[in-house]
């Protein structure tokens, strides 16, 4: 596996990979890996002839009171993990390399990007896409790897995509779960023991609206309430939102079709965690 730290090798290194007509498929982390991040790689080797990944933790991502600091790194390990699974180039820039002293210019989803995590994180998803755009002209993926997890990410991604005519194919692949149901992330390992049971209120609250929508009920505020239910019941959870929404616009709807997104943003301890279903 080739490691590239500045913008000019890692973009060599994509088109000599290209070369011939392969295919490049592209998995964007900020590290900390688990098996949900692998799970995207192996759809990448699946499906394109070279596998290019990037580690960047990105600032612009973070808010001012957020866990940029403390956002866990472990840089050997998840080389190691990603040469293991047959990735061939990999990006792990500086902030400086990627933003260069000056730098004034975003890229900003009008509309989605306020919504659901946008709403509670204030520019979050400026930062995202800013970052994604950025390393999409510099490994020139014919297809980027993004987890199901983020649902909303995914949305505004392909939203931004389309929006700027750029030629790459988003795949979104399925969230990955412990064998209790719990989402996989890089922040349960804030989790302490008690915590890491409390957390699994999220995917009970998914359940209980998954169990009502196949038994017929379709009014979205009836399907809401189980759900918020049984977060209300979890007393040292902290409910952020709990929505159902259309996939690709984020907006609510009242009639809930198959396809329609339910996703749920609690904080467990101090730890703001993340989970969706599609119906």
């Amino acid at each position: 596996m080739r490691i590239c730290y500045t913008i000019e090798e890692m973009r060599e290194e994509c088109r000599a990979a290209r070369s011939g007509g392969k295919r490049l498929g592209f998995v964007p982390t900020m590290g900390a890996l688990h098996e949900g991040h692998l799970s995207l790689v192996r759809a990448a080797g699946d499906g394109c002839d070279v596998v290019a990944a990037s580690i960047f933790v990105n600032p612009t991502q973070f808010g001012p009171n957020e866990d940029l600091a403390k956002y866990p790194r472990a840089f050997e390990r998840d080389q190691e993990l990603l040469e293991k699974e047959g990735v061939e180039l990999l990006f792990a820039p500086s902030v400086e390399e990627m933003y260069p002293a000056g730098s004034g210019t975003s890229v900003i989803v009008e509309g989605l990007g306020d919504r659901l995590d946008g709403r509670s994180r204030p520019g979050h998803f400026r930062g995202v896409t800013t970052v994604v755009a950025k390393l999409f002209h510099v490994v020139e993926p014919d297809v980027a790897f993004f987890g199901q997890k983020d649902a909303a990410q995914v949305a505004i991604i392909r939203r931004m995509v389309r929006d700027l005519n750029l030629p790459v194919e988003i795949v979104a692949c399925p969230i990955v779960r412990e064998a209790d149901g719990l989402a996989m992330s890089s922040r349960n390992a804030y989790l302490d023991s008690l915590q890491r049971r409390q957390a699994l209120v999220l995917h009970r609250a998914l359940m209980r609206v998954k169990e009502c929508w196949e038994g017929g009920e379709r009014d979205a505020a009836k399907l809401v309430a189980p759900g918020r239910e049984e977060i209300a019941g979890e007393k040292s959870v902290r409910l952020d939102y709990f929505e159902i929404v259309n996939p690709d616009s984020l907006c609510a709807v009242e009639n809930v079709a198959e396809g329609t997104l339910v996703a749920v943003a609690a904080v467990v301890g101090t730890t703001r965690l993340i989970d969706n279903i599609v119906l």
